[in-house]
């Protein structure tokens, strides 16, 4: 019991240089929190994006940077209709735009409307568009939210000129990106972005009983420059922003534990400067090299243990910023997985371990009367 006493009382007796250390500590664990947060989300509604409409899978051009880049035509989607198999396929051309200031990252997806239905997209109010008809639209529901918009309303959309629509329905697709978003006629969205044929994907519906893979098998064969995606890690060969995303995640996990580790090594290294006569005396009245090892492990441990906890409470403040945010709109709504809070636990220990294992060999490895010596 004396001894955890006497590791509480040297870590308060320090207490601007335990605060100090605490804070960059929780900086750097609040950056891991944030990150991994964000990273596991947005996986999350790529993955969503994969399993809208009802589709046993998508299409969409190979190895482009970002799917809002994919290029299909209606000759690729004829072929993907004419596969064994395929019972329907949704053309859709997705169109990122400019509301207002504080909106400034909106999507437009252009559908047939005629092929809403099957693909279980629901309007929940109002009525469907027209595919003949040029100033209408739908706005997902949690779209009319955030626009304050209902049926009957206009909004002025930027693409790249501006232009009214008369909102007619409220959909409903059961994924954020989609709901998030605005729906219109194909041909009215594809002349609007000049670009006449023109798909970002494909959602594909297979007749029962139909193999799966042996479907997808047969497109990725016969058309090279295409790829079918059923899962997330799928989706990596039509948009490597997640990928590019997941490995700044683990970068920043990396430089974190850096920055947390020399930061406990210099404040360690100091405490054990500053108390190589107390270490002294210690060893002389009969302390193990192993005790005083642990002494100084445990002291780290307490300091980094505190700072990841306040990083933690930084870490979801950041996120909460970060769903507030314009620009993430959409695309960004927050899911906490244990998974993020064991990698910060992790890395806080690693802080300690790896910040204090030096700084305790040292203080264990002391001779008595030299340390006593000490001035």
């Amino acid at each position: 019991m004396y001894f955890l006493f006497l590791i509480a009382r040297n870590v308060y007796t320090r207490k601007m240089r335990t605060t100090l250390t605490g804070v960059a500590i929780a900086i750097s664990i609040a950056v891991v929190v944030a990150m991994g947060v964000l990273t596991h989300s947005l996986r999350k509604t790529a993955s969503n994006i994969l399993n809208t409409a009802l589709a046993d899978f998508t299409v969409a051009q190979k190895g482009v940077a970002d799917i809002t880049f994919s290029s299909l035509d209606q000759a690729d989607l004829d072929a993907i209709r004419e596969q064994d198999g395929v019972s329907l396929a949704m053309g859709l051309l997705i169109a990122p735009v400019k509301v207002d200031d504080d909106h400034p990252f909106f999507l437009e997806l252009g559908l047939p409307a005629n092929e809403l239905e099957p693909f279980g997209i629901q309007v929940v109010a109002g009525r469907k568009y027209s595919d003949g008809a040029p100033d209408e639209i739908m706005l997902g529901y949690r779209a009319a939210q955030a626009l304050r918009k209902t049926v009957g309303d206009t909004i002025v959309l930027n693409q790249p000129d501006p232009h009214t629509y008369e909102v007619v329905g409220i959909y409903k697709t059961g994924q954020v990106a989609g709901d998030s978003a605005s729906m219109l006629p194909l041909k009215r969205l594809q002349a609007d972005q000049r670009k006449i044929g023109v798909l970002t994907m494909v959602f594909v519906r297979l007749k029962p009983e139909t193999d799966i893979e042996s479907v997808r098998k047969s497109i990725d064969t016969e058309h090279p420059q295409l790829a079918t995606v059923q899962t997330l890690e799928d989706f990596n060969q039509v948009d490597r922003n997640i990928q590019l995303i997941s490995a700044a995640n683990i970068g920043v996990s990396a430089l974190a534990l850096v920055i947390g580790a020399v930061t406990i090594l210099n404040t360690m290294l100091l405490s054990v400067f500053e108390r190589t006569r107390e270490f002294g005396i210690l060893r002389a009245v009969g302390w193990s090299r192993l005790r005083v090892l642990l002494c100084i492990m445990l002291e780290a441990v307490v300091v980094s243990l505190t700072g990841a906890m306040m990083g933690v409470g930084f870490g979801f403040l950041s996120v909460k910023l970060l769903e507030i945010s314009p620009q993430m709109f959409g695309v960004f709504e927050p899911d906490y997985p244990p998974g993020v809070f064991r990698n910060a636990l992790l890395i806080a220990f690693g802080m300690a371990f790896f910040g204090a294992v030096f700084p305790a060999i040292r203080a264990s490895l002391l001779r008595p009367l030299d340390a006593i010596r000490h001035e």
